[in-house]
């Protein structure tokens, strides 16, 4: 897909050196060096105090596994620095997938437990009383539009609330890399979202564009304490690498993280494009790098193997079943891919792979850590 011209919202955007900071961790020190990084960044100038500021979880799976999904101290000590920042009004938000229960996941992935530590009460944007509202973005969109004719939805609660995403670094079978702008995935695009896959790097680009027009502020606080690589973000190898980034630019961070893990930023879709269309900077070599000097690291992570259930759907959003996507995943029988999807991970994968990599998490310094939870 072509992007589209740039409206007139973003072709005025003035694009300024942006921070993102990178500093390394222990799990002794992790809760107080998450305050030192969203510091370093800027987080204080991002972030307006008086308004409400949701802490935007990661779930890509119900199951704990090392790199997956938001960890216990990102949620405590997020919460403790904003807090400290002046922040008085904060709740956890959670989201549901067609596969993954956010109410399970919070509880596997001791992201209650870390709430209840600090005080900090959750949501669930796909259950009662959360509602969701129609929304008209100002700025040019390149697939919602055409994905969602009817119009485009997002949550009652999102617009005028500071965001503060909770991304891990890793890999995606479908974006080679997740962080910042694809948290945004699961919480701005209700249960339907999956329709858009065979546009997701323009989708991610239109939801980093009505995040900047709904919320007075936007950071990202990525954890890499475990990272991942391979085919994630489930099925994915774990690394232990120490580390945490901050930014309130969701295409820098990204664009870091990705330089970080061993890919040129600019060949990824997304960040090139939101590049491009002025939302944020993908150009490592125009981001003003703060703590870690990176410009020699390359973890050499594969953002380019499949599983089994991730070539079935690229055959369908990218391959010779095209025609048949509206049939197969958007009519009444789309309940085949979710049941597939499920055995597979959930049974095949978890069973014979996962679990030992999990046991073996969990007894390095960061897994006993997460069980102290």
């Amino acid at each position: 897909m072509q992007a589209k011209p740039l409206s007139s919202d973003h072709s005025t955007r003035e694009l300024t050196a942006p921070v993102v900071a990178v500093i390394a961790t222990t799990p002794e020190t992790v809760v107080d060096d998450m305050d030192r990084a969203m510091r370093l960044a800027g987080a204080a100038e991002a972030l307006p105090t008086g308004i409400r500021t949701q802490l935007k979880v990661n779930i890509s799976w119900q199951h704990w596994y090392p790199g997956c999904s938001t960890t216990p101290w990102q949620i405590e000590g997020v919460t403790k620095a904003l807090r400290a920042m002046g922040h008085t009004d904060l709740v956890a938000a959670h989201n549901g997938t067609v596969v993954v229960d956010s109410y399970e996941g919070e509880e596997n992935n001791k992201h209650r437990v870390a709430q209840e530590k600090v005080g900090l009460p959750s949501i669930h944007l796909d259950s009662s009383p959360n509602r969701w509202i129609d929304y008209k973005p100002r700025a040019e969109m390149l697939a919602l539009d055409d994905i969602f004719p009817e119009g485009i939805q997002i949550p009652e609660s999102f617009p005028g609330t500071n965001i503060v995403h909770l991304p891990t670094m890793k890999t995606h079978v479908f974006t080679t890399m997740t962080g910042a702008m694809k948290n945004a995935f699961g919480g701005l695009l209700h249960r339907k979202r999956h329709w858009t896959h065979s546009v997701i790097h323009e989708t991610l680009v239109d939801l980093l564009a009505i995040q900047q027009e709904i919320h007075p502020g936007l950071f990202a606080v990525m954890d890499g304490t475990f990272a991942g690589d391979g085919p994630g973000p489930r099925a994915m190898r774990w690394h232990i690498k120490d580390r945490i980034l901050a930014s309130s630019d969701q295409v820098a961070i990204d664009a870091v993280a990705a330089k970080m893990m061993g890919f040129n930023p600019m060949d990824i879709p997304f960040i090139r494009i939101a590049h491009e269309r002025g939302l944020g900077c993908g150009d490592v070599a125009d981001i003003d790098v703060r703590g870690e000097d990176i410009s020699r690291v390359n973890w050499h992570f594969s953002g380019a193997e499949n599983t089994f259930a991730s070539r079935g759907q690229k055959l369908i959003y990218w391959g010779p079943l095209k025609p048949l996507e509206n049939m197969l995943l958007r009519s009444p029988i789309v309940g085949w891919a979710f049941l597939a999807s499920n055995l597979y991970h959930n049974g095949y994968w978890l069973k014979t792979k996962g679990r030992r990599r999990i046991e073996a998490a969990l007894k390095t310094e960061w897994g006993r850590l997460f069980l102290s939870y």
